[in-house]
């Protein structure tokens, strides 16, 4: 870059960190007095939508796929961006300051933006020998994913067998879309259901799947798929099979980051990076999103937790850096949410913190408890049951975690106990801490304080 040029920016990935890193680097700039010429560049046909929103389409609750863009490739061209679909990057050369695209274009860069996102794991079972799924198989991810599969269970017979094969917060939200629908569905997982949480908790999300409608098999690896022709019709693994019309790969994604190996930079056993507080990872090389491992607060641990509120905040703190600003993104405190709704079952499943095991891994002596109580005055219509995990430590009573299972009204309630492990307070803060009551949205004393006051009671 000779002086005077504007400073030549390019991100490779136009999703949530990405954009946010984009934008938020021109209005600093703007601030700062720095020129930007910022490129995007990505394989893809849409950008800056909500992936999470994908599941919440195909039952029915967001009318479009547009409803989920929350700016489109014209808006952000408007803005200043040279923005680029369908342009995949396939290789870095962080010495020569460029990235090569699949069709061979070499775009030349002096500030790397990667935030490439984590697309979804599809096995080799799911697969056609070129690569593709079979009729009737597919991940849910991406705004195409969620268009395919809204075909696919408009053309689906009213006696239709979906299989969701894993638990996890996109098979549990997906279980619902189906069943509203109108179609079977069953849930397979290796492990249990909704292993973010322990036992206790998870059993409770189980036996509500199954009140809902849901066939939910564990300790069922799927290793292999039914087919006729090229269309699935069952699903099998060791010890069982299930007939199916339709399977839907949730079991995780993985950070897409194969353009940088032979690059020099350090990626992890899983390919994620790992950036400073500001988005840093190497000199002139910058990273955010869902291609990345975040720092736990609690107990300064990097984690793979794709999530578009990470993404977000990582982006913006980047963009800020990039052009002379000093945001950072200190980490999180694993908190996540979800819900499942369907007839008579409503139940709201949120967790934040650690686990009994991540918790012996950073040398605590934990303490846990799960209480029940109800969402609102007991007299009052809206009571609804919620149980609560509290988790202290036992010598230094900070709180450690928190997880929450019921009714309407429960989930939200895992921002309080966020609040207090952000701080790195103790049990006894969360106990006597002033919050919200009244007879419709709490009981005198707030349930979750009641869940914290029996934990301390007990250390």
């Amino acid at each position: 870059m000779s002086e005077g040029n504007p400073t030549r920016v390019v991100v490779v990935g136009a999703d949530a960190a990405g954009m946010s890193a984009a934008h938020q680097a021109l209005r600093t700039a703007r601030r700062t007095g720095r020129e930007l010429e910022v490129t995007v560049l990505d394989q893809g046909s849409h950008t800056s939508y909500s992936s999470c929103g994908v599941p919440y389409w195909m039952a029915g609750d967001v009318d479009s796929g547009d409803d989920l863009v929350a700016r489109t490739a014209e808006e952000h061209r408007q803005a200043g961006i040279d923005l680029r679909l369908g342009t995949e990057v396939v290789a870095a050369d962080l010495v020569a300051h460029t990235v090569t695209t699949g069709s061979g274009e070499v775009v030349g860069f002096d500030e790397l933006v990667v935030a490439t996102g984590s697309p979804a794991i599809v096995p080799d079972w799911a697969r056609r020998p070129d690569g593709t799924t079979y009729d009737g198989v597919g991940a849910v991810k991406t705004l195409d994913d969620g268009a395919a599969w809204l075909d696919r269970l408009a053309a689906a017979d009213a006696d239709a067998r979906v299989v969701v094969v894993g638990a996890g917060y996109v098979g549990v939200e997906v279980a619902e879309a189906v069943l509203r629908r109108g179609l079977r569905v069953t849930v397979l997982t290796r492990g249990r259901g909704m292993s973010m949480l322990e036992d206790e908790m998870s059993e409770r999300v189980n036996a509500a799947l199954a009140d809902a409608g849901v066939e939910l098999v564990l300790g069922a690896e799927v290793t292999g798929l039914d087919l006729d022709g090229d269309r699935v019709t069952g699903v099998h693994w060791d010890g069982g099979s299930r007939e199916a019309d339709l399977v839907v790969v949730a079991i995780g994604v993985r950070p897409a980051t194969d353009f940088l190996k032979g690059s020099g930079l350090e990626l992890t056993e899983d390919g994620a990076l790992r950036p400073d507080p500001h988005g840093r990872v190497a000199q002139h090389v910058w990273a955010a999103g869902d291609c990345c491992e975040v720092r736990r607060r609690i107990d300064d641990q990097w984690v793979f937790r794709p999530l578009g509120t990470h993404a977000t905040k990582h982006g913006r703190a980047l963009g800020d850096n990039l052009a002379g600003g000093t945001l950072a993104f200190d980490g999180m405190v694993d908190t996540a949410i979800t819900r499942f709704s369907f007839g008579e079952v409503h139940l709201e499943i949120a967790r934040t913190g650690l686990s009994r095991t991540d918790a012996a891994a950073a040398g605590h002596d934990p303490v846990a408890l799960v209480t029940e109580g109800t969402t609102a005055s007991g007299y009052m219509p809206e009571a609804e049951p919620i149980a609560l995990w509290v988790m202290a430590d036992r010598t230094t009573r900070r709180l450690l975690g928190v997880q929450v299972v019921g009714g309407h009204g429960a989930g939200k309630r895992i921002d309080a106990a966020a609040a207090v492990l952000w701080a790195g307070s103790t049990v006894d803060d969360l106990a006597w801490m002033d919050l919200a009551y009244a007879p419709p949205f709490a009981t005198a004393w707030e349930v979750l304080q009641v869940a914290a006051r029996r934990v301390a009671e007990r250390l």
